[in-house]
């Protein structure tokens, strides 16, 4: 069975197809993530959630920006997103993801979401150890 996973909100994360080097777009993304993520932990802090539905959207839509560049794929926001076509993903990511979907403003959510993002980070780096490994052989 393929899972599939449906983002509620998917038309409000404004997200962006890949138009430039995968390497590049991504480190960007990954900025964009550290200052939201430093938004949302002031806003956590002070116990503000109703102010961080926002920013959670926001980190939501990088997080599967990331998934998809990551997997060197474009995104579709008509389709559901296939969780089994990618080959780089963290660990029980339908899961996770889906908790972070049905509850985006909750402190737990916010963590959930930056061990997601933490993760990837870790799986992508880990692929471009072992693609660089593979041109240098061959």
């Amino acid at each position: 069975m393929d899972n599939q996973l449906i983002i509620p909100f998917l038309e409000e994360l404004e997200l962006e197809g890949l138009n430039e080097n995968v390497d590049q777009a991504i480190s960007n993304l990954l900025s964009d993530w550290e200052r939201i993520k430093v938004e949302l932990e002031g806003l956590y802090r002070n116990r503000d959630q109703k102010s961080t539905l926002q920013g959670m959207k926001k980190g939501i839509g990088l997080f599967i920006q990331f998934l998809y560049w990551s997997n060197d794929r474009q995104i579709n926001s008509k389709e559901p997103i296939s969780i089994n076509q990618l080959v780089i993903s963290p660990v029980n990511l339908d899961e996770r993801l889906a908790y972070i979907l049905s509850r985006p403003n909750l402190f737990h959510s916010y963590r959930q979401l930056s061990e997601l993002m933490t993760e990837q980070a870790k799986q992508y780096a880990k692929k471009n150890i072992v693609k660089k490994r593979l041109s240098q052989k061959g």
